[in-house]
C-alpha cells in the first residue's frame, strides 16, 4: 500500500516539476521551483515515518494481545479470589450474632427451670392448627422468620412453630422466643442432639459423616495452597453440609407423628403474605407442594445430578423440571404412604462415594420427591435475593415468600443493599440484646 502511494506521489510533483517548463508567468513558475523540492522531500520524510510506524504497530499490536491474555487472567483469577472470599464470609457467623447467641445462652442457663417453658403446649400436636417446621442455628435468621410470618398472619393464635436447633445454640434460641413470643402463636424448640432415634445406624447421611472418607473428603483433601484454588473446593466444606439440621426435612413424619401437614420454611426467607392458603391447596395426592424453578435449561435435572452413572440414566429424565426447598407444604399422610424417607435412604446410601451427586439437599430431595411434587403458583415463593441483583422489584413484593438463597445472605455484610430492607424490617435494633451486641441496619 505504502510502495503505492509513493509511485502515485512521485507521479504527482513530477508533474509539478513540468508545469515548472511550460511557458508562464516567471513568478509563478519560481514559486513552484521553489516549493515542489521541498514538499517532495516533506513527502519522503512522512513515507520514510509511515514505514516505520507500520513496523511498531505490528509490534504493538503483539505487545496489546500480550497485555490483553495477562488481563484476562488476572480477571479470571480476581474471579476465583473473588468466590472464595464470598463463600468464606457465607459460612462465617458475624461476630454481633455470635455476641447475641452467647449473651442469650448465658441468660438462659441463669433461668430457673420453671420459667424456661412455653406455653400453649397442648397446640403442639393438634392437625387442625397450621404448623411450620424451622430448623436452624441462627438466633436472628429464625427470629425474622417467625415476625413475618406472625405479622402477616390473618389468624396468629392458629400458627405452631416447631423449631428445632442444635445443642451449641439450644439455649439462645429458647431465651430469644421466652423474651420475645410469638404474640397468641405457638412455639416449641427442640435440640436436634435429643433426637436419640436419629444415629448412624437409621440414618445413612449420618453414618457417611462418621466416616474416614467423608471426613477426608471435607476436611482434607485436596486442601488448596492459595485463594484461587481453593475456590472451586470451599464450598464443599460449608459446615451446612456437615450439619444434621440441613438433612432434617428428610424426616418430617419421624419428628411430627400426629400432624397431617405441615410447612417447611428454611432460615433466610422472609415471609410477606399470609401462608394459611397453601393448606387448601389441592396435592393431587403428591406429598410436596413447591415452586417450580426450570427455565429453557437452568434448574432442571441435568445441572443437579450425574447423568452418566446408569443408576441416575435410568431413574430420572435429565430435562425434569427442578423446584425449591424454602418454602414447602407437605403432606405427611402421602409421605407415610409412599415411604418418603425410605427412598431418601436408598439413594442416600447409594450416594457414599458422592457418585450420584457432589453436596446439598436439593439433589436428593428431587430425587425422592421424583414425580411427587405438585408445583405451586409463583407468586407463592420468590427466590435468589442472595445471589440475583436484577430481579423484578414487583416479583418481590407480590411474592407471599421471598428467599435470600445464595451466598448474600441478609446478615450478612456482602448483603446486596436494595433487598436488605424486606428482611432487616423485622428486626427491632432497640432491642436491649440487639443494641448490646451492636447489630445495625
Amino acid at each position: 500500500m505504502l510502495t503505492f502511494i509513493a509511485g502515485v506521489l512521485r507521479r504527482k510533483y513530477y508533474c509539478l516539476f513540468l508545469i515548472t517548463q511550460l511557458p508562464c508567468s516567471s513568478l509563478f513558475t519560481s514559486m513552484l521551483l521553489y516549493s515542489a523540492p521541498d514538499r517532495m522531500r516533506a513527502m519522503g520524510q512522512v513515507l520514510t515515518k509511515a514505514r516505520e510506524e507500520l513496523y511498531d504497530c505490528k509490534v504493538i499490536s503483539q505487545r496489546l494481545r500480550a497485555m490483553l491474555q495477562s488481563a484476562d487472567e488476572q480477571v479470571r483469577s480476581l474471579k476465583k479470589q473473588s468466590t472464595f472470599l464470598s463463600q468464606l464470609a457465607a459460612k462465617t457467623i458475624p461476630n454481633s450474632i455470635h455476641c447475641l447467641s452467647m449473651r442469650l445462652t448465658i441468660d438462659y442457663y441463669l433461668l430457673p427451670v420453671e420459667k424456661r417453658k412455653f406455653p400453649r403446649s397442648e397446640n403442639l400436636e393438634n392437625p387442625e392448627l397450621y404448623h411450620y417446621a424451622l430448623f436452624s442455628d441462627n438466633v436472628l435468621a429464625a427470629s425474622v422468620v417467625v415476625n413475618s410470618t406472625i405479622m402477616n398472619a390473618k389468624e396468629p393464635e392458629k400458627h405452631v412453630f416447631h423449631l428445632v436447633t442444635d445443642k451449641l445454640n439450644f439455649g439462645a434460641m429458647n431465651m430469644w422466643f421466652l423474651l420475645n413470643p410469638p404474640g397468641k402463636a405457638t412455639i416449641h424448640v427442640e435440640n436436634v442432639d435429643e433426637f436419640k432415634w436419629l444415629n448412624s445406624s437409621y440414618c445413612p447421611v449420618l453414618r457417611q459423616l462418621e466416616s474416614a472418607a467423608m471426613k477426608e473428603f471435607y476436611f482434607k483433601a485436596d486442601r488448596p495452597t492459595t485463594l484461587s484454588a481453593g475456590s472451586s473446593n470451599l464450598k464443599y466444606r460449608n459446615p451446612k453440609y456437615l450439619s444434621m439440621l440441613n438433612h432434617l426435612r428428610f424426616y418430617l413424619p419421624e419428628i411430627y407423628p400426629k400432624l397431617d401437614k405441615i410447612l417447611f420454611l428454611d432460615d433466610d426467607i422472609v415471609v410477606q403474605k399470609d401462608l394459611t392458603g397453601l393448606w387448601d391447596v389441592d396435592l393431587n395426592g403428591m406429598v410436596n407442594g413447591a415452586v417450580f424453578t426450570c427455565g429453557e435449561s437452568f434448574h432442571r435435572f441435568d445441572k443437579y445430578l450425574n447423568f452418566s452413572n446408569p443408576h441416575i440414566a435410568r431413574n430420572f429424565d435429565p430435562n425434569a423440571c427442578g423446584w425449591a426447598y424454602g418454602m414447602n407444604i407437605f403432606d405427611l399422610k402421602q409421605w407415610k404412604n409412599k415411604d418418603i424417607t425410605g427412598i431418601y435412604h436408598k439413594w442416600q446410601t447409594m450416594n457414599e462415594d458422592r457418585v450420584l451427586w457432589k453436596l446439598g439437599t436439593l439433589p436428593p430431595g428431587l430425587m425422592t420427591f421424583y414425580k411427587l411434587t405438585h408445583p405451586l403458583d409463583k407468586s407463592w415463593h420468590v427466590l435468589g435475593l442472595g445471589y440475583n441483583p436484577s430481579i423484578d422489584r414487583s416479583e418481590i413484593d407480590n411474592a407471599a415468600v421471598a428467599h435470600y438463597n445464595g451466598n448474600m445472605k441478609p446478615w450478612l455484610e456482602l448483603a446486596m443493599t436494595k433487598y436488605r430492607p424486606y428482611w432487616t424490617r423485622y428486626i427491632k435494633y432497640d432491642h436491649p440484646y440487639i443494641r448490646g451486641c451492636n447489630l445495625s441496619e
